[in-house]
């Protein structure tokens, strides 16, 4: 993202089923030129929960071994237009920018190494609400009031999610931890 963040216009839009499909196609751009050294391209974020009212905007993790081949990742993802941009203060989440002037939905892209805490937490959270349509109705109605009272603060938005996030990843994970 550009400029500042604050002046976002947040908007919260009902689960359109065309956000698959989006991930789908930036997938297949992407793909072909990090296979050999990526492991896969996960959809995170609302956009990839069925049912979840969401911000239009693709969240995905492109999914590495360990940061040994990142080098090779950011040049292979340089080549088409992509350039590093840390992690945003988000340790084993590395953040992308740029890209090509294509015909895709916005996304947003990220690559993290398998073994990152903050990708089992995405994963764990994301299928922590397909699979729960309470929770997943709940932090709908979360979002769509925090964007209402946050309309251009979008680190406030943010922070408002934090709570509920933090606790749908704890049982969730306890639930994990409880099968095994």
């Amino acid at each position: 993202m550009e400029g500042n963040l604050n002046m976002t216009t947040i908007i919260i839009e009902p689960y359109n089923a065309e956000w698959t499909n989006e991930f789908v196609k930036i997938r297949e751009y992407i793909w072909p030129q990090i296979k050999d050294c990526a492991l896969d391209i996960v959809h995170i974020g609302s956009t990839s929960v069925p049912g979840l009212a969401a911000k239009p905007i693709i969240d995905f993790t492109i999914i590495i071994d360990s940061y040994d081949v990142f080098p090779r990742v950011v040049e292979r993802l340089r080549s088409l237009g992509y350039e590093h941009d840390g992690d945003g203060g988000i340790p084993t989440r590395e953040r992308f920018k740029g890209g090509p002037r294509d015909n895709f939905m916005a996304y947003n892209m990220y690559v993290s190494p398998k073994d990152s805490p903050v990708l089992d937490a995405q994963i764990l959270f994301r299928d922590y609400l397909r699979q729960n349509k309470s929770a997943r109705d709940e932090y709908a109605t979360l979002k769509q009031s925090l964007a209402e009272k946050h309309r251009h603060d979008i680190n406030a938005y943010v922070d408002g999610k934090h709570e509920f996030i933090m606790r749908i990843v704890k049982t969730a994970l306890n639930q994990r931890n409880s099968s095994c």
